[in-house]
């Protein structure tokens, strides 16, 4: 074990990422949000996250990463301590400005606690797309133009917290992610249309804290991306985490669809 520790939610994120570091992280999973891949040791709730964090601190951990998806947890009055409590009426106000600032509210109380929170460019840069393509297509002229205007699109929905992912084709912007996730945009576009091309832009949101939900890809982002006939996938360099990258490539050069990363 180390200093560190991987506050972890759903999917294959916290256990790739154990697998980059160095050395073995203390696993700790959210109750309710499984990580797949990984031996999670120990398991903590939101309405008892204080002394959650003071075990942490006593157990000699000084660094959190915070990786894996993770809505919102339904909390039971009933099990809140009563240093916990206090914080609720200063949480639920951030939650009603939205998922960023929900966010930066939660990072505060692990901060408040003596833990720094760091991310994932820091301790598994490796892990994030490099500027340029990932795979053996390069993008067409239109790809470009259309990667261009989606970028142009998410960067203004941005102040209203909305979306890290959109598609557009021929100029034409087909949907935008939301609360319900990648899948769901790329399935969205895959039942509403019968035509070939477009791109989907994949990017942190503008002023984002990117500590924390870094935009991320992975197989299941590509088989949506094929099955809605797209022919490319622009990422934010640096800022975007792509899942088990050899498959991701070899799933888009087999479909001859170009993935390729943007300052």
């Amino acid at each position: 074990m180390t200093g560190l520790a991987i506050i972890a939610g759903a999917g294959d994120l916290p256990g790739v990422l154990a697998e980059a570091l160095p050395a073995r992280p203390l696993v700790c999973a959210l109750d309710g949000f499984v990580p797949t891949g990984v031996e999670v040791d120990r398991v903590f709730r939101i309405e008892r996250l204080f002394p959650f964090l003071r075990q942490l601190t006593d157990d000699g951990i000084d660094r959190v990463v915070f990786a894996g998806a993770v809505t919102r947890p339904r909390l039971d009055p009933a099990l809140f301590d009563p240093v916990t409590a206090q914080a609720v009426p200063h949480l639920l106000a951030a939650k009603a400005q939205g998922d960023d600032a929900t966010l930066r509210a939660v990072i505060a109380l692990f901060e408040e606690a003596g833990l720094e929170v760091v991310g994932l460019a820091g301790i598994a840069p490796g892990m994030l797309a490099a500027v340029g393509g990932l795979g053996a297509v390069a993008p067409s002229p239109q790809d470009l133009t259309d990667a261009a205007r989606g970028a142009a699109i998410l960067e203004a929905l941005a102040p209203v917290d909305v979306g890290q992912g959109c598609v557009v084709a021929k100029g034409l912007c087909l949907g935008v992610e939301v609360i319900f996730g990648t899948d769901a945009l790329l399935a969205d576009v895959a039942a509403r249309r019968s035509g070939q091309g477009g791109v989907f832009v994949k990017r942190a949101k503008t002023g984002q804290d990117l500590r924390v939900d870094l935009p991320t890809i992975g197989p299941a982002t590509l088989r949506g991306a094929i099955a809605a006939g797209l022919s490319g996938i622009c990422l934010q360099a640096g800022q975007v985490v792509v899942l088990h990258r050899a498959e991701v490539v070899a799933l888009a050069d087999a479909a001859r669809l170009a993935i390729w990363a943007v300052p």
